[in-house]
């Protein structure tokens, strides 16, 4: 069943709609319609919510959530639902993020049930159970019920979010999520207003998983023209470096899809270059690329305090893991992240 009652991120009003409190749009549904994700919709007085139902299932590597430092070279089950609250013109799973906004996207979603993703994990050897694909947000309620079920069955919890959710959805999330990738898209109110979002709750959203200690690692899609500007990457980066140096970034290339112009294709190898050796410069750790291959790829993780090459990777495939316990072999170095010992 794809729509089921839900109250608890919901606010009933006298008129028959309500209030939905799944993320930082906060919208108003009047009865009978959707929030801006085009799938919470309030009927007969109640929110009825994706749930029990994939559109996409499958075991994947850690590293393509991406989360590098989450055990890596372990597997994960990634599920996903419909919808989303954000609608980027360069988004790359569109077909499934945009239905119910947009009627190009003809997306589908079959029944799963939250025992079969947990027993599938199980069978399969994965170490976590992640809701990633389209926005976690839009069925919250669900991913909770799926990763406490998960969480009771020896398995992590992994979020893949643009971050803008609301206080009241964290609260709901928190206890079952131990590590979370957030889209940190843009550092300019304007490029989040044109995704259909703000800064602020994004960045608030950092904060607070980090402040609570849960791991988090940050990707940000590099798209000429709408955030490449030294500026803004600039700005990024002091942002996470102000935060913690430990924090991985993931700098990732574009390439041309749904709404954004066909030119330019993909983003410069060299943009990203840029991108890693000014990370580096201002001290960040642990710097990334995605979306590229070949001799211009940051796969590797590097022990801060030697330099020695901890964990070698090539493409989503660790290749070899030295971490011992959470510290480099040679110099004792701590390296930032959750690993088996």
């Amino acid at each position: 069943m794809t729509n089921q009652p839900e109250s608890v991120l919901f606010k009933p009003s006298p008129d028959g709609g309500g209030q939905c409190l799944a993320c930082a749009h906060y919208c108003r549904i009047p009865e009978g319609k959707t929030g801006r994700c085009g799938q919470r919709k309030v009927v007969n007085g109640e929110l009825r919510v994706p749930r029990d139902i994939v559109a996409g299932l499958a075991v994947d590597p850690m590293e393509k959530k991406p989360l590098y430092h989450f055990f890596p070279g372990e597997t994960v089950l990634s599920f996903g639902t419909l919808g989303c609250n954000f609608h980027c013109p360069f988004c790359q799973n569109w077909e499934t993020s945009q239905v119910g906004q947009d009627p190009a996207a003809l997306g589908t979603a079959r029944d799963c049930s939250a025992k079969r993703m947990v027993d599938l994990a199980v069978q399969n050897g994965s170490r976590a159970i992640a809701s990633t694909y389209n926005e976690p947000l839009i069925s919250a309620e669900w991913t909770a019920e799926v990763l406490a079920r998960g969480q009771d069955a020896g398995l992590k919890g992994c979020l893949i979010s643009n971050g803008f959710g609301s206080k009241e959805a964290w609260d709901r999330l928190n206890p079952v999520v131990d590590a979370i990738n957030i889209d940190l898209k843009c550092f300019r109110e304007e490029g989040y207003r044109r995704l259909g979002g703000r800064l602020a709750p994004v960045l608030d959203a950092i904060r607070r998983w980090h402040g609570e200690g849960k791991w988090v690692e940050l990707t940000t899609l590099v798209v000429p023209g709408f955030n490449d500007s030294d500026e803004e990457l600039e700005q990024i980066i002091d942002f996470i470096a102000g935060l913690d140096v430990n924090i991985p970034w993931h700098v990732s290339a574009y390439f041309s899809a749904y709404r954004m112009p066909a030119e330019p294709r993909a983003t410069p190898p060299e943009r990203l270059q840029t991108a890693v050796a000014r990370a580096r410069q201002a001290g960040l750790r642990f710097v990334y690329t995605g979306n590229v291959s070949g001799t211009d790829t940051h796969d590797d993780t590097f022990c801060p305090g030697c330099g020695v090459v901890m964990i070698s990777r090539r493409g989503y495939t660790v290749r070899s893991n030295a971490v011992k316990r959470g510290r480099c072999p040679h110099c004792n170095s701590k390296i930032a992240g959750r690993f088996d010992d």
